[in-house]
């Protein structure tokens, strides 16, 4: 699994021109799962994520995770984070899990957050034609990916 994490002072969205979910301060997740991802990788990105110290403190300094920050997360789902961009300039999506996979591991991940951040995460809705904004707060942008674990 590979998460684009951004932390935002506010971030939406919507489907089909009407607000689906939005939150204030705190992160926008892209989430994308690939076959061979197991709720393991489900749940260890759902820790790092709410665990990672991107917040500034007291001090000005970023020691405080999402959690310490009383900061929502917004969790959307998103495929093209699995691309192939090995071979010309079409993008391939083969490694992408399908819906039987992926919703399962996204559903999961959402849930794992829920849970550590002890309050709801909002989502997109997984397989929707999405427009999401959000105002990038630093800007700071992390991606993980499970299989990495660096």
């Amino acid at each position: 699994m590979r998460l684009v994490i951004q932390r935002v002072k506010e971030a939406s969205v919507s489907i089909g021109g009407s607000l689906h979910s939005a939150i204030g301060p705190g992160l926008m997740v892209l989430v994308g799962v690939a076959d061979g991802d197991s709720a393991d990788d489900a749940r260890w990105l759902a820790a790092k994520c709410t665990a990672m110290r991107i917040f500034a403190d007291c001090e000005g300094v970023m020691n405080r995770s999402v959690i310490d920050a009383g900061g929502d997360i917004l969790a959307v789902s998103q495929f093209t984070l699995c691309a192939s961009t090995r071979k010309g300039n079409r993008p391939s999506y083969i490694h992408a899990a399908g819906h039987d996979l992926a919703i399962p591991l996204y559903e999961l991940f959402c849930s794992e957050c829920q849970s550590l951040l002890g309050r709801e995460v909002r989502k997109g809705v997984f397989g929707a034609d999405m427009q999401v904004a959000l105002v990038n707060d630093g800007p700071v942008t992390i991606v993980i990916d499970s299989k990495l674990r660096e």
